[in-house]
């Protein structure tokens, strides 16, 4: 890969540098959104209301699966990052190889076993009968790209840590191009529901997989893949797992949440499935740009850490948290000013568009708050501290809200009290992973 794509993160004014790291990552994070929104829009529009629900159905399904691997992926990055920043080039490489087996072995091992526990899953969550088999045939072919999905999700994360975040964008943005002409075609042309916009993504997905892994392939020094070399090296696979498992574990838990959250909207029926469905597309946009600046955080603070730069490890988290949040409330008010128009393009539903609304004004409104716990939690990965973060996320917005739904919403049972649980938990979370950041940052740079 040529210079141009990489950020120096250890050397000169960190802001610009961590912006043009961040945006393209925001961005593509963005535009990926969407492009799934056309899965919505045209499904709701040219398909029917059940469909519709039935795809917002495995939001929360398909994040529990593949959630915990992507967690992985952090560790990758993380690892690799510091290997940079410590100049240690055999270890590197190591390090790829490792990712990219793990990538290939655990998506295929999903491909297959959601085949299995679709129907079964779904059923439990109580998905109404007029979307389950809809719900079923989606999430079985959406599963057949899993194994491009983590590698996307790894390779990712190797050119990450080199300062490349420009590959992974254009490798989303290619496959989202496919996937909004694909859905368009296969859902209004050729007449397809739900199957249609799950093939679209599969093929999107194998689209974005195949940049970055030519990418990879073509690298120069010690982050090049070569699958001759493709093997798991026990000491970075180890390494990987203690920065990674932590992380997936607080995905696949936090998603575990929203399948509760999302069982108990499911008892609504399928208006109110559909409109939180549709608006529920809103939020992914704004977490984008947090995301983006959480692995932003991760890489400088890894390769500075590597290069025992403590002085610029405490700015790139400042600089990280005040920027993202920033730019992600920015987005949020818009957001949150159009919310009726911008619902209006998803559905015509006169039933779904009250709740879609109702949605984005409780939910977006205090929405940028995430950022104090995903960033926070990122820098610390950074340090090579996963757990901790880890645990007390996990505390803040799982525990948190399965209790809220036990027991408040049980006995409060309306979708305002339902959905108030979200800026609840981001709240306590933010408070909880702050203040273990400020408590273990001088213990850590001693260490």
């Amino acid at each position: 890969m040529e210079k141009s794509t990489k950020v120096d993160m250890l050397h000169g004014p960190l802001l610009k540098k961590m912006v043009l790291f961040a945006l393209p990552l925001a961005l593509g994070s963005i535009l990926q959104q969407l492009f799934n929104m056309v899965d919505s829009a045209v499904v709701g529009q040219f398909a029917s209301s059940e469909a519709l629900a039935a795809v917002g159905a495995n939001a929360s399904v398909v994040n529990l699966f593949i959630n915990f691997f992507v967690g992985i992926s952090v560790g990758s990055s993380a690892l690799i990052a510091n290997y940079i920043g410590g100049g240690n080039d055999e270890n590197i490489s190591k390090g790829v190889h490792t990712s990219i087996a793990i990538a290939l072995i655990c998506g295929i091992f999903l491909a297959i076993f959601v085949q299995f526990v679709a129907e079964p899953l779904l059923l439990l969550m109580g998905t109404p009968e007029d979307i389950i088999d809809l719900a079923v045939l989606y999430l079985r072919i959406y599963a057949i790209g899993m194994p491009f999905i983590l590698l996307y999700n790894f390779g990712s994360a190797i050119l990450r840590s080199a300062g490349n975040s420009k590959t992974p964008f254009v490798a989303l943005v290619i496959g989202g191009i496919v996937n909004a002409c694909l859905n368009l075609v296969l859902v209004i042309v050729f007449h397809l529901s739900v199957d249609g916009v799950a093939i679209a993504t599969v093929i999107s997905n194998v689209l974005s997989t195949i940049v970055v892994m030519y990418c990879l392939m073509h690298e120069e020094g010690t982050l090049r893949f070569d699958y001759h070399s493709l093997t798991i090296s026990k000491n970075e696979f180890i390494k990987i797992l203690q920065i990674g498992v932590p992380a997936g574990l607080q995905g696949t838990v936090f998603s575990l949440s929203n399948v509760v959250i999302q069982s108990s909207l499911n008892s609504f029926g399928s208006s109110v499935i559909a409109g939180s469905s549709a608006a529920i597309n809103f939020e992914y946009i704004g977490y984008a740009v947090i995301n983006g600046f959480s692995q932003a955080a991760t890489t400088f603070v890894g390769q500075n850490y590597g290069a025992k730069e403590w002085k610029r490890c405490r700015k790139v988290w400042k600089l990280a948290l005040i920027t993202g949040m920033g730019i992600a409330l920015v987005i949020d008010v818009v957001i949150v000013l159009l919310r009726v128009p911008l619902v209006h393009l998803f559905t015509s539903d006169l039933e779904v568009i009250p709740f879609a609304v109702q949605r984005v004004l409780q939910i977006m409104s205090l929405h940028w708050i995430l950022g104090t716990y995903e960033i926070t939690g990122s820098a610390l990965r950074g340090y090579g501290r996963s757990m901790a973060p880890a645990l007390l996320t996990v505390f803040g917005t799982c525990v948190v809200r399965l209790i809220w739904v036990y027991f408040v919403n049980n006995y409060y049972h309306t979708y305002t009290m339902l959905l108030l649980v979200y800026p609840i938990s981001w709240i306590i979370t933010g408070i909880l992973v702050i203040g273990y950041y400020f408590l273990v940052r001088k213990k850590i740079e001693a260490q």
